[in-house]
């Protein structure tokens, strides 16, 4: 059975709280709990991860190394600031897929550049959650 790890970066965590007007109003634990429904629904494995600390996504991308098939990443911020996660992520050479819970080529001019799409093998934005499902199905 194919295992995927989902991570997810700063601020996600707030999902439903945060900027409604942008993210909507459903939780992190609802976005989790969509995913693990639509890995169930495919008879695939999913574990998710979230970590407002760039050191914890790092550690939990290294530790990624021989145990998951792919990777679903999130950032948040993180996308237009971290190397060090891009680095990670070449470094243990698991099939990627970088998802946006909004579109964030139609946001502010920062946040235009990812640093994660240098290593993900698709890139995919304003979706929603339905985005990670898409990103999961990519993967298998």
């Amino acid at each position: 059975m194919k295992k995927i790890l989902v991570i997810n970066g700063s601020n996600l965590n707030m999902l439903g709280i945060r900027e409604p007007e942008i993210y909507g109003v459903k939780t992190y634990e609802d976005l989790c709990r969509e995913i693990k429904e639509y890995a169930n629904k495919i008879n695939i494995e999913v574990d998710t991860f979230q970590s407002n600390h760039e050191g914890e996504i790092i550690e939990i991308i290294q530790k990624s190394y021989g145990r998951y098939y792919g990777i679903v990443i999130n950032p948040g911020a993180y996308t237009h600031t971290s190397i060090a996660i891009l680095d990670a992520l070449k470094a243990v050479g698991i099939r990627t897929v970088e998802v946006h819970l909004t579109d964030i080529m139609d946001r502010d001019d920062y946040r235009k550049k990812s640093f994660i799409s240098e290593h993900a093998e698709m890139t995919i934005c304003g979706k929603g959650f339905e985005g990670y499902l898409q990103a999961i199905e990519s993967l298998i």
